[in-house]
């Protein structure tokens, strides 16, 4: 990925005061530096309808399952954050139909007014008119994403995955090699995350477990806060359907919001995701 552009990305939304308010429509010299490198972008507009059929289209991809976790699990040691969100955006449109907006309206909207995206915790419009992807990409290079239940977010986490790995590697070793390798530091991550997220105490929260996971890998706050999210979204950090008392930071999650300690963390689905890459395979 080209650091001038992630670099020119950056500085359009944040600076040292924190969140910027860029100039709309983006335009200039830098702002087509960074596109050319896949980093900006020009406004879309899309259909509901369009972005399920290209989610679609990225799922019959066969090795899309074990690309996401291998970037997810690299991005653990290498602190590239943006690698992690696409095991979230993977998992939350793995099993969605291809249908359209209007297809199966939503008796009670959550989330959307489809019923199929709303079932499955998927934030839809019907139509996105110029929409920005560039404050999307730019939360998801510096946190590993904030609107992690947005539809558009998955469909650009997911073509943004595809498309570094077809950057970072020749035609050859796209068939056969992994470029973003796993370490054995990033399993003894894995295995430290996971560990400390089986508390087993019901007065733990969502931030309860990011304060703990501060000594568990390289992260800021936000950055913990987003892979709590990511986990949570994934079905690994799962909340039993049972009533719960919000707790202190709740609100600052969305599918982390009611986790608690006893939950603990989905074996079957961490099994089915980091088999190979846990040690002794034992959860």
């Amino acid at each position: 990925m080209d650091k001038k552009a992630v670099k020119i990305l950056m500085n359009t939304f944040w600076g040292g005061g924190g969140w910027k308010s860029p100039r709309d429509p983006f335009s200039g010299d830098d702002f087509e530096f960074a596109k050319s490198k896949g980093v900006m972008f020009d406004p879309l507009t899309i259909t509901h309808d369009e972005i399920v059929q290209r989610l679609h289209n990225i799922h019959q991809e066969p090795s899309l399952k074990e690309r996401v976790i291998t970037a997810f699990l690299h991005s653990l040691s290498t602190k590239k954050v943006y690698l992690r969100s696409a095991l979230s955006s993977w998992a939350l449109t793995r099993n969605m139909p291809l249908h359209t907006f209007e297809e199966r309206p939503a008796l009670h909207a959550n989330t959307s007014s489809c019923g199929d995206c709303n079932f499955l915790r998927l934030q839809s419009d019907e139509q996105y008119v110029n929409a920005d992807l560039n404050v999307l990409n730019f939360e998801r290079m510096k946190w590993g994403g904030v609107r992690h239940g947005w539809l558009l977010y998955c469909l650009m986490d997911l073509e943004l995955l595809l498309q570094a790995y077809n950057g970072n590697s020749t035609s050859t070793e796209r068939n056969h090699i992994h470029p973003y390798e796993v370490t054995e530091e990033d399993q003894t991550i894995l295995a430290r995350l996971l560990e400390t997220a089986q508390t087993g105490d019901p007065k733990d929260s969502a931030r309860s477990l990011e304060k703990k996971w501060k000594d568990c890998l390289p992260s800021s706050k936000h950055e913990r806060d987003a892979l709590l999210e990511i986990w949570a979204a994934a079905g690994i950090l799962v909340p039993e359907d049972t009533p719960r008392k919000p707790k202190g930071g709740s609100g600052d999650f969305v599918f982390a919001a009611t986790w608690q300690g006893d939950d603990g963390y989905h074996a079957e689905n961490v099994l089915d995701y980091f088999d190979p890459y846990l040690p002794q395979r034992n959860v």
